[in-house]
């Protein structure tokens, strides 16, 4: 069946659809990673995007039972450039098709990702529309102008637990806030020897002090931080009382917990490849990341905040740390693990602070 992609600035693709049928509209972004699709799918952080993947052949090892980071998928739509239809590895269970068809996600093949990653480059990140089917052009433009934009909307709520977990048996408690945690950074602090309690985002700060955990952690999610008032009231009240890690929208609740402000990137960073530079060390670590708001370095540099490291591609603030308290977050995900380990430490660096 034949699929459309319009774009809000009246940029129209045409190709053919795979998955799920239907219409739905989001904002549309990218990410350059040459692999790991099933963890980029069950992101929670992509809840109400439209998701390009720019590498050209997507589905060739399936879907396994080992690699999610999340119950199931959360964006909207799929656009790739071609689709295998035999996957090859010895883990799959499930073809790429038949995840998204069971899960509801439509998607879009046969176009060229090229043209429209450098569309989003040179325009920024617009709102979408795919639609499988017969499609008159004008009126999914339209749709797509009308769509709502991600700001406003507090994605985290959709995406966060509805009720307390928890997972390992260590001898330190951490305290996980879900604002839409990924699986990984579970497990490492279950490695770390931590017992995870994963609470709602919603939680209060007297609650989660009720636990007498060793640290507290702020998840990545979905969303502009801006909206997550509640949260960011909450991690005020956390500060000074127990260690606070914050990790890519963690981060961003952080810096807005101490008087900071966030901005909207032109279209954001998505990828397994980003270079970031510890400022203490020098040293330059090769970063996964995932996340199309940033906090405005300026309006931190007068305060109780200092920033630890740096994206080396466009100079935004990637770490922060409190001067005095053991408070510290990054923007990108150490537990992303891009091939490398090298960025895990991070979590042994929390837990020596209990």
């Amino acid at each position: 069946m034949e699929a459309w992609l319009a774009l809000e600035d009246g940029t129209v693709f045409r190709g053919k659809s795979f998955g799920s049928t239907g219409i739905v509209t989001g904002e549309v972004v990218f990410n350059t990673s040459m692999t790991g699709y099933q963890e980029i799918l069950t992101d929670p952080s992509y809840c109400g995007q439209i998701l390009v993947l720019t590498y050209p052949l997507v589905g060739n090892y399936g879907i396994n039972e080992d690699d999610f980071e999340s119950d199931r998928p959360w964006l909207q739509g799929l656009i790739i450039k071609e689709l295998c239809e035999y996957p090859s590895n010895w883990r799959c269970r499930m073809k790429l098709d038949e995840f998204c068809s069971r899960h509801g996600i439509i998607g879009l093949a046969g176009i060229d990702t090229r043209t429209l990653t450098r569309r989003l480059r040179s325009c920024g990140t617009m709102r979408g529309v795919i639609a499988t089917g017969e499609q008159d052009a004008d009126s999914l433009i339209e749709k797509a102008r009308q769509a709502p934009p991600i700001s406003g909307r507090n994605l985290v709520k959709f995406v966060s637990t509805k009720e307390e977990k928890v997972f390992g048996n260590g001898p330190f408690k951490v305290v996980v806030l879900d604002l839409g945690v990924k699986r990984n950074i579970i497990r490492f602090l279950i490695q770390n020897n931590c017992t995870v309690y994963v609470v709602p985002a919603w939680t209060p700060a007297e609650e989660i002090l009720s636990h007498r955990p060793h640290g507290v952690v702020l998840s990545n999610g979905p969303g502009d931080p801006r909206d997550a008032v509640e949260v960011v009231e909450t991690t005020r009240q956390l500060i000074g009382k127990v260690p606070l890690l914050g990790v890519c929208l963690g981060h961003q609740i952080l810096g807005l917990a101490f008087g900071g402000e966030t901005y909207k990137l032109k279209y954001g960073h998505r990828g397994a490849n980003h270079p970031v530079k510890d400022l203490k060390t020098g040293r330059v670590y090769i970063t996964s990341q995932n996340h199309g708001y940033a906090v405005d370095e300026e309006s931190i540099s007068a305060g109780e905040i200092v920033v630890t490291h740096r994206n080396l591609n466009d100079g935004t603030v990637e770490g922060i740390r409190h001067r005095t308290e053991p408070i510290f977050s990054y923007q990108f995900h150490p537990e992303g693990s891009p091939g490398i380990l090298d960025t895990t430490h991070l979590f042994e660096k929390f837990v020596s602070c209990f």
